[in-house]
């Protein structure tokens, strides 16, 4: 097996490690309809490279197969997980590597998390839609806009870390 293909199969299984890792930790704040999905936070690996989609939807099903709303939310969830990074791989390629863009890229995961499980909960919980969204929304805003453009600005100047993480 080729260096290039070695490098792709193991950070897809490490993001997608961290994801389900992370995400059952913080099992209470994960799932329903306030949540602060602490993993989502991995998301923003796609601006850096497009990449990590597939390790990260693929952490995504596996966390939300064994959740609490099980095959339903693997299909959903991982679908709002999915959209969520083709928007950010689609803002980065469109607006480039900066911190705007990465705060446009994080509201991706906002908006189809808000929307796509918020319709998800009122139709397994019967929760009411509008506010679902919003709280689902908000979380995600809380976690990946305000905590994770944070924590990511400052990675995006570590050129060291870029380049261990950047596929090849």
């Amino acid at each position: 097996m080729s260096k290039i293909k070695t490098d792709y199969l193991v950070k897809s299984a490490m993001i997608a490690a961290l994801y389900v890792a992370v995400t059952f930790v913080f099992q209470p704040i994960s799932y329903g309809q306030i949540q602060f999905r602490i993993s989502e936070i991995f998301v923003l690996f796609a601006f850096i490279d497009r990449k990590y989609w597939v390790g990260l939807t693929i952490g995504c099903a596996i966390a939300n197969f064994f959740g609490p709303f099980g095959p339903l939310d693997v299909i959903f969830g991982t679908s709002a997980t999915f959209l969520a990074l083709m928007f950010i791989t689609k803002i980065r390629k469109s607006f480039g590597n900066s911190i705007k863009s990465l705060f446009i890229s994080s509201l991706g995961p906002v908006i189809f998390n808000g929307v796509i499980i918020g319709i998800e909960l009122n139709y397994l919980l019967g929760l009411p839609l509008v506010p679902s969204m919003i709280y689902v929304a908000a979380g995600e805003f809380v976690v990946v806009s305000l905590v994770g453009v944070f924590v990511f600005s400052k990675l995006l100047h570590n050129k060291r870390f870029i380049e261990i993480i950047s596929f090849k």
